[in-house]
């Protein structure tokens, strides 16, 4: 599952994130601002049309990612 598919209130732990290409500047960014292997994710509110952009929480930190920014990363259910 990627976190773009995730329901609102759901959780779930980051297994990776996918690059789209070499060097992929937003798969790098995102992995920069804690998005890592092994970190619990939460979507807690999406826009109002379109239901884009995505808030995601994060640790303590929330975050505002477009769908196709949160595609990319991969999920595994909290067991």
């Amino acid at each position: 599952m990627r976190l773009n598919e995730l329901s609102p209130g759901s959780e779930a732990v980051i297994d990776h994130i996918e690059d789209r290409e070499s060097g992929d500047p937003v798969a790098v960014r995102l992995r920069e601002l804690g998005f890592v292997p092994g970190e619990p994710v939460k979507i807690i509110a999406q826009g109002p049309f379109g239901a884009d952009p995505i808030a995601v929480k994060i640790g303590f930190t929330r975050f505002a990612l477009r769908r196709v920014e949160a595609a990319r990363i991969v999920l595994r259910a909290v067991a």
